[in-house]
C-alpha cells in the first residue's frame, strides 16, 4: 500500500477499494502509519465524502479492527439505543432500566462528554463508587443477571474509531456524515446487540443543526444498521432546547429517578417513551411501537423501572441508598438565579451556547484531561413557550468557581430570547426512519 497514493484519490474523490481501507486503517491501529497522514486522510474524507459501499466498508474495517463481543448464550434480543449527542439528554438513564425492566435485555456501552454535549459515563460517575470500568466478562455477567449494564468503550473494543475519534476532535474533521455513521455504528455493533434505536438529534445544540442532514445522517446509520444483520430503526428528535430541565451530572441523575419515580417532564420522557417502545418492540415484547410505549409507562408507574435502576447502580457498585436520599448530596459553593429584564414567552434557547456555559461551570470538558464537577450545572426554570415576569427566575446556575458566577449569569441571559407573544413550541420528535424510508410521526398520548 502506497498512503500518500490513496489519500491522493481520495482528495480527488475517488472510491477506494476494501483491501485498501483495511491496509490504511490496519496501518494506523498498528502505529505504521503516523497521525499526520491519518489526518490527511480525514480532512480528504471530510470534503469528499464517502459511497454508501465505502462507508460500509469503512464501518466493517473499524468494528473488526479489535474485538466483537458474542452475546448469542444469552437469552433474548439484544437492543440499544445511541444518541448523537444534546444538552440536558439523560434519556439513557432512564431508559435503559425501563426496557429492561419490560423484559428487553439491555447491553449498553456510553461515552464521555466532550464540548457541550454531556456524557452518560459523566453523569453515571456522579453517583459515588458507580464503576463504568467492566471487563467484558463483567458485561456480560451483569447481563445476564439484570438484564441491562452501562459501561465505557474498552481497550478491546474498535481500537480504530478509540484512535481516529481523538484525531478528529483535534482537527475540525468531526461533522462529517461517512466518519460519524462509522463511529457510532462499529461501536455499536462490536457490543453484542441484536438491533439498535438511533436517537439523532437537530437544532442548535445537536452536531447536526439542519433538519435535512439530521435526516441525511440518521438514514445513513439506518442503512447502515439494516444491512449489517441488525435491525434498525431511528427517529430525528429536537435540541433547539436542552431536553428536561436539569443540565449538569449529578443534577440529571436526579431529573432521572424523578423521572423513574413518575415525575411527568413533557419533552424529556416523551422521547424516552418513544424511543423505549421501539426497543420494546424491536426485542419482540410488543407488537408495536406504540405498544411498547405503553408497557414502558406501565414500568415506570409500576416502580418496576426504578427498582431494575437501584439494582443496576448497586450491582456497578454505587450508593443506591443517595438515590433514595438525593438531599445528602453535597451542593455547589455558589449559585445565582438568572432574572428575566422583562415580561413575555420565552421565545428560544442557544442551546449549543448552554451547553457550553455548563462545561465552563464545571459539569464538563473542554479538553479530555478536564475534571469534572458532578455538582455543577444549570437547573432550568422556563422552557420554550413559558410565561416569564420581570424580575423572575429563568434558570439557577451552581458551580464551586466564584471568579465566574456573576459573568456566568449574564451569559447565560444573552443565551435567552424573550418576546411579547408566545412562540411556537417545535415537536419533541421530528421523524422516524425505517428501513423502508423517513416517515411523519404521530405518537399516541400516554397521559
Amino acid at each position: 500500500m502506497n498512503p500518500v497514493e490513496l489519500i491522493r484519490r481520495k482528495r480527488n474523490g475517488e472510491h477506494l477499494s476494501r483491501t485498501e481501507l483495511e491496509q490504511f486503517i490496519d496501518g494506523y491501529v498498528k502505529g505504521s502509519l503516523p497521525d499526520y497522514q491519518m489526518t490527511a486522510f480525514l480532512m480528504a474524507v471530510f470534503f469528499q465524502g464517502m459511497t454508501p459501499e465505502e462507508t460500509r466498508v469503512f464501518t466493517e474495517v473499524m468494528l473488526h479492527s479489535g474485538e466483537v463481543i458474542d452475546l448469542g448464550t444469552l437469552p433474548g434480543i439484544k437492543v440499544d439505543k445511541h444518541s448523537t449527542g444534546g444538552v440536558g439528554d439523560k434519556v439513557s438513564l432512564i431508559l435503559a432500566p425501563m426496557v429492561a425492566a419490560c423484559g428487553v435485555p439491555v447491553p449498553m456501552i456510553s461515552g464521555r462528554g466532550l464540548g457541550h454535549t454531556g456524557g452518560t459515563l459523566d453523569k453515571l460517575e456522579s453517583i459515588p463508587g458507580f464503576r463504568t470500568d467492566l471487563s467484558i466478562e463483567e458485561y456480560k455477567k451483569i447481563v445476564g443477571e439484570l438484564g441491562v449494564v452501562l459501561i465505557g468503550q474498552t481497550e478491546k473494543l474498535v481500537p480504530a474509531d478509540r484512535k481516529m475519534y481523538a484525531l478528529r476532535d483535534v482537527t475540525a474533521t468531526v461533522e462529517s456524515i461517512p466518519l460519524i455513521a462509522g463511529s457510532i455504528m462499529s461501536k455499536k455493533l462490536a457490543e453484542g446487540i441484536d438491533a439498535l434505536v438511533l436517537d439523532i438529534k437537530t437544532g442548535n445544540g445537536a452536531f447536526m443543526k439542519s433538519q435535512e442532514d439530521s435526516l441525511a445522517l440518521g438514514s445513513t446509520l439506518v442503512g447502515l444498521g439494516n444491512q449489517m444483520g441488525k435491525k434498525t430503526v431511528g427517529f430525528v428528535t429536537d435540541m433547539s432546547q436542552p431536553l428536561g430541565t436539569k443540565i449538569g451530572n449529578w443534577l440529571e441523575v436526579v431529573e432521572s429517578v424523578d423521572c423513574l419515580r413518575g415525575k411527568r417532564i413533557p419533552d424529556l420522557m416523551e422521547v424516552t417513551y418513544v424511543l423505549g417502545g421501539a426497543m420494546v418492540w424491536l426485542g419482540g415484547k410488543a407488537a408495536s411501537i406504540h405498544e411498547g410505549m405503553k408497557l414502558c409507562q406501565d414500568a415506570i408507574w409500576s416502580g418496576k423501572a426504578y427498582e431494575k435502576f437501584l439494582q443496576l447502580v448497586t450491582r456497578q457498585g454505587g450508593d443506591s441508598q443517595l438515590l433514595e436520599n438525593l438531599d445528602r448530596y453535597p451542593e455547589s459553593d455558589h449559585s445565582i438565579d438568572v432574572i428575566s429584564p422583562l415580561d413575555g414567552y420565552v421565545a428560544g434557547f442557544d442551546t449549543f451556547g448552554i451547553g457550553v456555559l455548563a462545561t465552563e461551570l464545571g459539569a464538563g470538558r473542554l479538553k479530555v484531561d478536564d475534571v469534572i464537577d458532578p455538582k455543577a450545572g444549570i437547573q432550568l426554570q422556563k422552557k420554550v413557550g413559558d410565561a416569564v415576569q420581570k424580575g423572575e427566575s429563568i434558570a439557577t446556575l451552581s458551580t464551586d468557581k466564584s471568579e465566574i458566577i456573576q459573568k456566568a449569569a449574564k451569559r447565560f441571559l444573552a443565551c435567552i430570547s424573550v418576546k411579547g407573544s408566545a412562540p411556537p413550541v417545535l415537536p419533541a420528535i421530528h421523524k422516524y426512519i425505517d428501513d423502508k424510508g423517513q416517515h411523519p410521526w404521530t405518537a399516541p398520548s400516554l397521559y
